[in-house]
């Protein structure tokens, strides 16, 4: 699934990356706060659901290898969190859904978790 297609599901403002979103292929997603958690169950190009708007959520993408981060819940990060995520160059997207219903619509629009089993 492309990024812009979450986006458009989900009725997304994009913070970063704009002009990405188009190119961008979604595999799965991993939804979770705890960034430990997200850094031992979640796959190389999923797309991160989370709530937590720390300059941590945009370093554990980046380790993980995320595709993007798309925060719950209307959260705006700070600016030194954008400004990382522009850094190392990692899509930002925010909705107004709360976690669990931004999870619901992306998997029955066909998007697969990212997790160990």
């Amino acid at each position: 699934m492309r990024l812009s297609e979450v986006a458009d599901l989900l009725q997304c403002e994009v913070l970063l990356g704009e002009e990405r979103l188009d190119s961008i292929e979604v595999r799965t997603c991993f939804a979770a706060d705890l960034m430990s958690d997200v850094l031992r169950f979640s796959h190389s190009g999923a797309l991160l659901i989370t709530g937590l708007t720390s300059l941590q959520s945009i370093h554990t993408a980046d380790v993980a290898d995320l595709a993007a981060i798309l925060f719950v819940s209307n959260k705006i990060p700070a600016q030194a969190t954008i400004d990382l995520a522009r850094a190392k160059q990692i899509p930002l997207l925010r909705t107004w859904r709360g976690m669990f219903d931004a999870c619901g619509v992306i998997h029955c629009a066909g998007l697969p978790r990212a997790v160990e089993v």
